[in-house]
Parts: C-alpha cells; sequence; structure tokens
C-alpha cells in the first residue's frame, strides 16, 4: 500500500512550524522558525514555501504530496484565503492558500490553528468517541476549535470560534491585542499575564510585594513578570504568585464557564504553551471554579494528549478525511 504524505502548517504570530506527515498520523519531518512579520504581508506565505521546500527525507517528491493545511492564529478570511487583520501580524491581509498553490502546485487548506487542532483530538487523539467537542488553547493568545452534534464549526469567515475575546471583564481594564477591552486573552494568554499581574501588583502593599519573588523577579525582567517566571515562582511556592495562578485560573474558569454554555460539550481538551508547561496550575483551577459560572453540566476538562503537535495531527486530518468532515 502507497503511502499517502501531506504538509501540515501551524502558524502563530510568534513561530511557524512545518510538519510531513502520513494518513495514519505520523510525523515524518518537521521545522519550526520565528513568524517573519516585518517582510511584508506577502513574507509569511514565502517563508512557508521556503520551509516546505527545504523538507527532506528520501525518496520524496512534490509530486506525491496530497496537499497542504494551513492551521493559522486569526481572524481569517477564508474565501480569500487569508488573514484579515490577524491580531499578532500587522498588515490588514495576509494572502496564504494562493500564493502556496501557485509557488507549490498543490490544493492548500485553510483553517483557524484551534479549528484544525480540534480536528486533531478527532480523528487522532481524546475526542474520537466525543460529539460533542472543544479544544482550547492557552498560549500566545487564546483560542478553541469546536464540533457540535458531531458537526465541525467554521462561521461565514472561519471564525466562529474566537473564544478569546469572549469578554470575561466588563470593567474593561486590560485592553487586547486585538484592540478591545476585557476580552479573556487580555488577562490569560502567555502574551497578556504579564499586563494581568501588573493590574494585580498595583493594587498590593509595598511590603507584600517586597516579600515575594515575584519583586526580585520583576527587577531582573525591567518591571515585566512574564508568564513563564509567573508559574516558576507560584511552583516554588511563592505565595503572592500563587494568589495570581488562582486568580488567573479563576478568570480562565469564567471563559471556560461561557464555553460551556456556548457549545455545551462532553469534553474539552486544554492545550497551548501556558497550559502544557503549567498543566496542574492551570488546569485543577478550572476544574474548581468552573460550576460556580456555569449553569449547563460540566464536562470532563483534561491536557490533550496530543501535546504541542496537535495543530499537525489536525492538519493532517483536514488532507486526509475531508470527507468525514461536515
Amino acid at each position: 500500500m502507497t503511502r499517502r504524505l501531506a504538509f501540515g502548517v501551524d502558524l502563530g504570530g510568534t513561530n511557524v512550524r512545518v510538519a510531513l506527515g502520513d494518513e495514519r498520523g505520523r510525523i515524518l519531518a518537521r521545522l519550526s522558525e520565528k513568524t517573519q512579520t516585518k517582510m511584508g504581508p506577502e513574507g509569511v506565505s514565502k517563508q512557508i514555501i521556503r520551509m516546505i521546500r527545504s523538507v527532506r527525507i528520501e525518496g520524496l517528491k512534490l509530486g506525491d504530496i496530497e496537499g497542504v493545511s494551513i492551521g493559522s492564529a486569526g481572524p481569517l478570511d477564508i474565501k480569500k484565503g487569508g488573514l484579515m487583520k490577524p491580531t499578532n501580524i500587522p498588515y490588514d491581509f495576509v494572502p496564504l492558500v494562493e500564493p502556496l498553490e501557485e509557488s507549490l502546485g498543490l490544493k492548500t487548506l485553510l483553517l483557524n490553528d484551534c479549528t484544525t487542532a480540534v480536528m486533531g483530538e478527532k480523528f487522532f487523539g481524546a475526542g474520537k468517541e466525543a460529539e460533542n467537542l472543544v479544544y482550547v488553547t492557552i498560549s500566545t493568545g487564546i483560542g478553541g476549535g469546536v464540533y457540535v452534534d458531531n458537526h465541525l464549526l467554521i462561521g461565514k469567515d472561519g471564525n466562529a470560534h474566537e473564544i478569546g475575546h469572549f469578554t470575561i471583564d466588563f470593567d474593561g481594564r486590560l485592553v487586547c491585542g486585538c484592540g478591545k477591552r476585557g476580552h479573556w486573552e487580555a488577562y490569560c494568554s502567555g502574551r497578556n499575564i504579564p499586563d494581568y499581574v501588573n493590574l494585580v501588583l498595583e493594587e498590593k502593599s509595598n511590603e507584600e510585594i517586597r516579600r515575594s519573588l515575584l519583586a526580585k523577579i520583576r527587577g531582573d525582567e525591567g518591571g515585566r513578570i512574564t508568564a513563564k517566571s509567573l508559574y516558576e515562582a507560584a511552583k516554588n511556592g511563592d505565595k503572592l504568585a500563587m494568589e495570581i495562578v488562582e486568580m488567573i485560573g479563576n478568570l480562565n474558569a469564567v471563559g471556560f464557564a461561557c464555553v460551556n454554555e456556548a457549545y455545551d460539550p462532553s469534553l474539552i481538551t486544554v492545550g497551548g504553551s501556558v497550559t502544557l508547561n503549567n498543566r496542574e496550575h492551570v488546569i485543577e483551577p478550572i476544574r474548581r471554579y468552573m460550576g460556580e459560572h456555569s449553569r449547563n453540566r460540566i464536562p470532563e476538562v483534561n491536557v490533550t494528549p496530543l501535546g504541542e503537535d496537535i495543530v499537525f495531527y489536525g492538519a493532517l486530518a483536514n488532507v486526509f478525511y475531508q470527507d468525514q468532515i461536515i
């Protein structure tokens, strides 16, 4: 039996990752680079094309590839085949599908990265038996992918699941990268946790801050405590860091409750770098507090077994199992 091959692309505002895989979900080769956001709107597609062409395995020819599937941070314009004023890439429109198809001669598919990821969970991960499934990423940003009654939600532009832009703070104390106030992503994403930490510290006494590891960290990091250093301090038992992590967990629980009310899933799987690097500190507060904010029956909430490669798995599923995607 001839092995079927496809390229998967995981495109984010921070990194772009390319993988070659087969229909059984085996990843055969991979590359990762920082996303080129300063080379013009076409710079990203040129980077992806170069990365795909640089993948080398014995006997590989582009003509043997069935297609390319891109899972990208949004927002998308799937009709035009690109990104529409993306949050973390500074252009009004970033073309993707047409440049890849013209340059590589391969059918190219584009979906939101979390829509792609939930397909990975459905075909290769924990969601094989779930008819109502949500995948949530807590990473540079926050996003989601959704199956309702075995139907993959996409939306008119490909943005039916921009859950990171649910409003969780009606006072709008922090501004999201999209320019709107009070969004979940503005408080709990890896990029914006430092803003929330500073907001909390403004309400703490100098003495309380001085006794905390966060005082030294803030000095070492130029006044801006990163998500990584916050969670590391919490793991080391720092009282103030643990308190802030718990507050972030409660805010995440509000977001998850909104997801539960909107889509009524039986299973929510969670990934993204913030989650995968801090599993207990992210997941346990969500499980504890979600019921305080949600009317619907609480679903299972688990870390995805597919780890950081979940978008790759979904991209492969998008190429190989199009006839099963409804």
